[in-house]
């Protein structure tokens, strides 16, 4: 069996996958910088698995999510939850302290098994999302994922997730916590370009099975829209 969170860190191109955890207490220490979560992700995936799967549709230079790879997204993805549940309880929003305790993907998923392969099944569902990978995209990616040095099994695992559909119910049913939904969607979102309704209508029915509250999705696809530099 491969390593899940190796092959999430592949996916996103991570230049930090051997050292996820100190690469995303790095990302959220120059956010807090930042004063806000508004640095971090769009167009920020560094190459890997996610840059193949979108091809030209969105930028992809090095930038925060690239070098934090599954630490970031996790971290930020409990940021948000966290500052969500801060406002609704009427307190300023500001950053979680992620540098102790569990990120999100680090507990297993509903059915038990490795939640790190939900967040792949969620950037790989969302990229299919317009229908722009057909039978001569897939034969591409194939040579492409050939060339990414990923051990067999988990060649394997990708090459099924391009040829199959990705179910947005089992995708939901597999978050134990909201953090672990807001992690999902992030994961989707940055694999999504939202001027495009296809890939819209995939966020909006991703969330409506998370049962993400309106403020949190909003707290999220800001996180995810705005490029780092």
């Amino acid at each position: 069996m491969f390593d899940p969170k190796q092959l999430l860190e592949q996916v996103l191109g991570s230049a930090a996958a051997g050292n996820a955890r100190s690469a995303g207490r790095d990302v959220v220490g120059r956010l807090d910088s930042t004063r806000g979560s508004h640095a971090f992700a769009g167009g920020a995936v560094a190459g890997g698995l996610l840059g193949l799967l979108l091809g030209g549709k969105r930028g992809h230079g090095g930038g925060l999510l690239g070098y934090g790879g599954a630490a970031a997204l996790g971290a930020i993805a409990l940021q948000a939850y966290q500052n969500y549940q801060r406002q609704q309880a009427g307190g300023a929003a500001r950053f979680a302290d992620v540098q102790g305790g569990p990120l999100p993907h680090d507990r297993p998923a509903a059915d038990g098994g490795p939640f790190q392969l939900t967040l792949v099944r969620a950037m790989v569902g969302a990229a299919k999302a317009d229908g722009h990978i057909d039978a001569k995209e897939q034969q591409r990616l194939f040579a492409e994922v050939e060339r990414l040095g990923l051990d067999a099994d988990s060649k394997a695992y990708i090459f099924d997730l391009l040829t199959q559909d990705v179910d947005l119910y089992e995708l939901a049913s597999a978050a134990t916590t909201p953090e672990q939904g807001a992690e999902i969607y992030l994961a989707a979102r940055l694999a999504i370009d939202p001027d495009e309704p296809a890939e819209r209508a995939y966020l909006d029915a991703l969330a409506a099975r998370l049962g993400l509250p309106a403020d949190l999705r909003k707290t999220l696809d800001a996180t995810s829209l705005t490029s780092s530099a």
